[in-house]
């Protein structure tokens, strides 16, 4: 095995990306988890929304290489925390921001990223203990936007989520997001792996300016 990260984060900043897995069933949820692994995506979130999702996370967390963070989205409650680091989570995402959550990861020594809507909104998740804050929707905002906010908090970590698309993920990253989030434009398609791939090639030219 590889070296393990320091934590979640190293892992979801070294590569870009977050991908967010939501499916109808266990079996659909597994199969997507393998082909995005399979392609080289080394952080993956599997939503609370998907049946026995937990299971899935289980399963994926055991398997896993030391330089891949499997984690648990839509974690709503303290309770839904404790399920997440029993299963093997090494990361949780929250749509929203709630200190008790925050509070519960970080006590548990795994990272977390609440969503958060406001820059008023993002410093309140980070003075509470947030790894880094989740722009949820993403949609709300704009890389432009991403990119004024930097300017006044440089500090703030930053993973766009929702309706961010292959297209739009290297103008995120460009404008200081450390990743991005991306579900149903990655998942959805009809070779996840393929897709995979083309995210990651497109994140690295937004890196180096290629």
């Amino acid at each position: 095995m590889t070296s393990a990260p320091s934590n979640a984060l190293d892992v979801i900043r070294g590569q870009g990306v977050v991908a967010i897995v939501r499916a109808r069933t266990a079996d659909d949820a597994a199969s997507t988890v393998d082909a995005l692994l399979e392609a080289g995506i080394r952080a993956v979130e599997v939503s609370l929304v998907t049946p026995n999702a937990l299971d899935v996370v289980r399963a994926a967390a055991a398997a896993a290489p030391d330089d891949v963070a499997v984690g648990v989205g839509t974690v709503l409650s303290v309770n839904d925390v404790t399920a997440a680091v029993t299963a093997g989570a090494r990361f949780i995402v929250a749509p929203a921001f709630d200190a008790s959550v925050v509070q519960a990861a970080i006590a548990a020594g795994i990272d977390v990223l609440p969503g958060v809507a406001t820059p008023t909104e993002a410093v309140t998740a980070v003075a509470a203990g947030a790894t880094a804050v989740k722009v949820f929707p993403a949609s709300l905002w704009s890389p432009a936007v991403l990119r004024e906010v930097r300017t006044a908090l440089p500090w703030l970590t930053t993973v766009p989520t929702g309706g961010v698309s292959l297209e739009t993920a290297p103008e995120w990253i460009r404008a200081g997001a450390a990743a991005v989030g991306i579900g149903s434009a990655l998942t959805g398609s009809a070779n996840p792996g393929a897709t995979a791939a083309r995210l990651l090639d497109a994140i690295h030219d937004a890196r180096t300016g290629t």
